[in-house]
């Protein structure tokens, strides 16, 4: 196996001691441009690559956060992803991204191997499951940097980037409402999450204010994906109290709940259909799906900055930022309605 070249190999090819070296590789500014000049031209020359880990034990930082979310199939999350990536590069951050795919198991097991890989600092969104949070404690135990965006937990005091989703829920069901539907379902996860909440209490509320019914079998609790849009739209239209308008707890339920609707001969917007995210797929699907923008390039800019700010104070939750975005409607085809 061929030696790994070190600074020594370099201050041994250029007839300098080993510190000049190690000042010109890290920019130290008494070092002359032209010993800097010469020193990474050799360092090129003999494929020579910095020790982080090394690195890391002298300075406390791997310039490494984790970046943990529910799953990556979905745009929002990729997005968001993209953007703290984005917002980071410049200061030298990289990430190393977990997926929960919805599981507690998953998410403790990601934030142990988090700390173990010696990340600076953490960036999560919970997992469906997640209802205890002495893995997220651990971290602030260690004084690193937690932020949670999307889903949070009011239980845990650290800084966070969310939607305002009582707005969202709002918002999605006066414009139905707006619209002409009058009896307005709403098929969202049975998991105790608060923005999933937030949002049914956004409906509530609409449908109170412009004194229509909230009938409770109007509400279907189940999962979030294809198929669940699916089961609760076909319950839905199958009861005595069908619904003109269904609202979905995300994209990929709204998408279900057209597919059966399809297959039932009741195409939106005959019956209306709304959900949540934008996903790219929402524009391109017959009929167009209308969908809560929840902003996530913003969010994860938002997080990125967070970092940052907390990574430069001794105590990271001195001050702790809750920054809520506001969510933007956007109309399609599938609640097109004239009524």
């Amino acid at each position: 196996m061929k030696k790994k070249t070190t600074i020594y190999d370099i201050a041994q090819e250029l007839n300098v001691t080993v510190s000049t070296v190690s000042r010109a590789l890290s920019g130290f500014p008494a070092i002359s441009d032209a010993t800097r000049k010469a020193v990474l031209e050799v360092a090129k020359k003999l494929n020579y690559s910095p020790n982080k880990l090394a690195s890391a034990l002298k300075s406390g930082k791997t310039y490494i956060i984790g970046v943990i979310v529910p799953s990556v199939q979905a745009q929002f999350f990729a997005s968001i992803i993209h953007s703290i990536e984005d917002g980071l590069k410049d200061s030298g951050y990289r990430i190393i991204l977990y997926q929960s795919n919805e599981s507690i198991d998953n998410e403790i097991n990601g934030v142990k191997t988090l700390l173990e890989a010696q990340v600076d600092g953490i960036i999560a969104s919970l997992s469906l499951e997640t209802s205890v949070f002495e893995h997220f404690n651990e971290i602030i135990k260690q004084n690193k940097p937690l932020i949670l965006f999307d889903r949070v937990h009011e239980s845990l005091n650290v800084p966070t980037v969310t939607l305002d989703d009582f707005e969202a829920g709002y918002q999605a069901t006066k414009h139905l409402i707006k619209q002409g539907y009058k009896k307005i379902a709403f098929v969202t996860t049975e998991h105790q999450i608060k923005i999933f909440d937030d949002r049914l209490k956004g409906y509530r509320s609409a449908l109170s204010k412009h004194r229509l019914a909230c009938a409770e079998d109007h509400v279907i609790f189940g999962d979030l994906s294809i198929s669940a849009g699916q089961k609760g739209a076909e319950r839905l239209m199958n009861s005595e109290n069908t619904p003109d308008a269904i609202i979905a707890g995300d994209d990929f339920t709204a998408l279900g709940v057209i597919k059966k609707l399809k297959e039932m001969g009741k195409t939106p917007p005959q019956i209306g259909v709304i959900g949540f995210a934008n996903e790219t797929f929402s524009d391109y699907i017959t009929p167009s799906l209308s969908t809560i923008d929840q902003h996530p390039n913003k969010m994860g800019t938002a997080c990125a900055e967070m970092f940052l700010k907390m990574i430069r104070q001794e105590n990271p939750y001195k001050n702790t930022d809750h920054i809520v975005l506001s969510p933007t409607l956007v109309v399609r085809e599938s609640t097109s309605n004239t009524k």
